[in-house]
């Protein structure tokens, strides 16, 4: 299953519909720089995801690369969800074809 999506692919699902952006970044990172509307994921709130949120809930997972949130991406897939895609190049991507005020690093 390829659940990679491009940066301008995930700008128009975060304009066009009411897909959950999630980041898996550490504190440190979010404070550098973090995409408007995005969310820390946190294990409390995995946790919340999982238990309550439909499964059909549209979610794009983003880090700093790409890796991390595709884990997350396919542990959310583990458990159930079936729309859920992972920032292909994560934030640097992001930062490079989408905003480029954002700092990268």
């Amino acid at each position: 299953m390829d659940i990679d999506i491009t940066p301008s692919q995930a700008a128009e699902k975060l304009k066009n519909s009411a897909v959950k952006l999630l980041d898996v970044r550490e504190d440190w990172e979010r404070d550098i720089c973090q995409i408007s509307g995005s969310i820390q994921l946190t294990e409390e709130l995995a946790e919340e995801i999982i238990a309550n949120w439909p499964k059909d809930t549209e979610i794009v997972f983003q880090c700093h690369h790409g890796g991390r949130s595709a884990s997350a991406a396919y542990y959310f897939i583990q458990h159930g969800f079936d729309k859920v895609y992972n920032l292909a190049g994560g934030i640097d991507a992001w930062s490079r074809e989408i905003d480029a005020n954002l700092a990268r690093y």
